[in-house]
């Protein structure tokens, strides 16, 4: 899906506050999938990161009108997603689930690339698991998600600097981690 236009978002955004049920939808489908994978960086569950995404967007749409229109309203609801995931995982334990199935696509991979890309999964999942929250969140934003350092600093509510460490510290950790995969 393309990247929104600004002026369009904005406008989808202030019909929601208005009360728009159906702009609050497009809101909700055009950010799922990303605010699942900030959520899943910080849970390691598919079924916490699910519930967890969906608190994040009832979060939004309660806290909708305290919403600067004048920002990006990505970066507002991915510190939003980011926050509850975080207070999920402080609330409870979190449970360790096999990782996600491959989404079904139109041409089936042969059993050998799923069998690859399974394994790649696992271990990129259990190498990530091995860096601090701090670290894992910044690299899925800056890595995954594509934001900048300062739109990922305005997210987590962190300097700049803290999270370009972040970034450099996690990837430092997972390369050595990761090495066999390099091909």
């Amino acid at each position: 899906m393309p990247e929104p236009n600004p002026e369009d978002e904005g406008a989808i955004v202030c019909r929601a506050r208005a009360g728009d049920r159906d702009a609050f939808g497009t809101l909700v489908d055009r950010y799922q999938v990303a605010v699942r994978r900030v959520t899943r960086a910080v849970l390691h569950d598919g079924d916490e990161a699910d519930d967890a995404a969906q608190d994040a967007f009832l979060s939004v749409l309660v806290k909708l009108e305290q919403y600067d229109p004048r920002r990006p309203f990505r970066p507002w609801l991915m510190r939003i997603a980011a926050n509850v995931a975080i207070d999920r995982k402080r609330r409870s334990k979190v449970r360790r689930g096999p990782p996600l199935e491959a989404e079904p696509h139109s041409h089936e991979p042969s059993p050998q690339t799923r069998a690859e890309r399974a394994a790649l999964r696992e271990r990129l999942e259990a190498a990530l698991r091995q860096l601090p929250e701090r670290y894992r969140v910044a690299l899925v934003l800056y890595d995954v998600e594509g934001y900048s350092h300062p739109e990922i600093a305005d997210i987590l509510g962190i300097p700049v600097g803290t999270v370009r460490s972040a970034v450099f510290h996690a990837r430092r950790t997972l390369r050595p981690l990761l090495e066999e995969w390099r091909d």
